[in-house]
């Protein structure tokens, strides 16, 4: 018997969905905003990246101030590549920052697409829907996402949960910003002998050009660094932990511990019992450092739970793309879904 998700994926209309029906994904972050086109035979018809977006810190409440424009610049690019027009897009997904987290923020991401396709046919949430439907391909399951912030986020029987993402300034533990933090705050007791030195204060004066360590709190403080500039500085944790500074591997074995806590929580608030298998991926820079993915591992190891640790399926703009399909009723086919990951191989 053939599996129902090789059937031919008709319109909401119940017409065949021919291969050059797009579906449009958008992947919103706070370093690059990408945009794709998938067409029904898992082609990528065109793709984009444009700058990063922050809804919640730009000046105007409709959020058309910086967002708007590189949303209606990507989507305009992508849609003039594949040689349509926005009001040719079957369904779209707008993956976005800080959507859920404000009722009158989020009432006006909600509206932006409309004024770009000039149709109703999307939807708009988190930004870390696309990595969940990218790294796990729209099955039940978890994905951790640790970049300049971290999240979990998972769907088990159509009913989504999230954990952590509560922002830099109280939270976002085992993020880029956070790893950085916690290496400044080394960096400033080896200064003053509260830590024994290593490499990490030496591999830190060097990316920072400080004349004085002192100089750390203009440079970092009143030096313009902004969220990014801060969160960048968790390589130079990584680099010292690769050359044995312990306070630097200390930090990096805490963010996969904390990266773990995520999934675990996340996994306990979508009823998983610890019987059943837990699929769980990840996406995020902060994955590419081997001492925190190794953390990670081991931490939900020893949890009572049984984690299956997966590599991502898809990109998360792609996950986009894939989770717009299944919005209008016209999920990939099986054969389409393979398509796609060979691309991505």
């Amino acid at each position: 018997m053939a599996d129902a998700s090789d059937a031919v994926p008709t319109t909401p209309d119940h017409r065949p969905a021919a291969p050059h029906v797009m579906f449009l994904g958008v992947d919103g972050g706070g370093t690059k905003t990408a945009f794709c086109l998938i067409d029904a035979s898992g082609e990528v018809r065109a793709e984009a990246t444009g700058p990063g977006i922050s809804p919640a810190n730009e000046a105007g409440a409709d959020g058309s101030y910086g967002t708007l424009p590189v949303l209606s610049d990507g989507v305009a690019r992508v849609c003039a590549d594949a040689g349509i027009t926005g009001a040719d897009v079957a369904h779209a997904f707008f993956g976005l920052p800080a959507h859920g987290e404000s009722p009158a923020l989020t009432a006006a991401l909600d509206a932006v697409p409309g004024t770009l396709l000039g149709h109703d046919r999307y939807a708009v949430g988190n930004d870390m829907v696309c990595a969940w439907a990218g790294s796990l391909g729209l099955t039940a399951g978890i994905n951790v996402v640790s970049g300049t912030g971290s999240i979990a986020y998972g769907e088990r029987a159509g009913v989504p949960a999230r954990s952590g993402g509560w922002g830099e300034l109280f939270g976002d533990e085992g993020s880029a910003y956070w790893i950085a933090v916690q290496g400044l705050n080394a960096f400033t007791r080896m200064s003053d002998g509260r830590l024994n030195p290593g490499p990490l204060a030496e591999i830190l004066r060097r990316r920072l050009g400080l004349g004085t360590d002192l100089d750390v709190v203009g440079r970092v403080l009143y030096g313009g660094l902004g969220r990014d500039g801060v969160a960048a500085l968790s390589r130079p944790v990584d680099e010292a932990a690769e050359l044995g500074d312990t306070a630097a591997q200390a930090i990096l074995l805490r963010a996969g511990q904390e990266l773990a806590l995520l999934a675990d929580t996340t996994r306990r608030r979508l009823g998983f019992p610890a019987t059943e298998q837990v699929p769980v991926s990840y996406s995020g820079g902060v994955f590419g450092a081997r001492r925190v993915v190794d953390a990670f591992q081991a931490e939900l190891r020893r949890s009572d739970a049984y984690f299956d640790v997966r590599p991502p399926l898809y990109e998360p703009v792609i996950g986009a793309a894939l989770h717009a399909a299944s919005l209008a009723g016209t999920p990939l086919t099986r054969t389409a879904r393979l398509a796609l990951g060979s691309r991505q191989s």
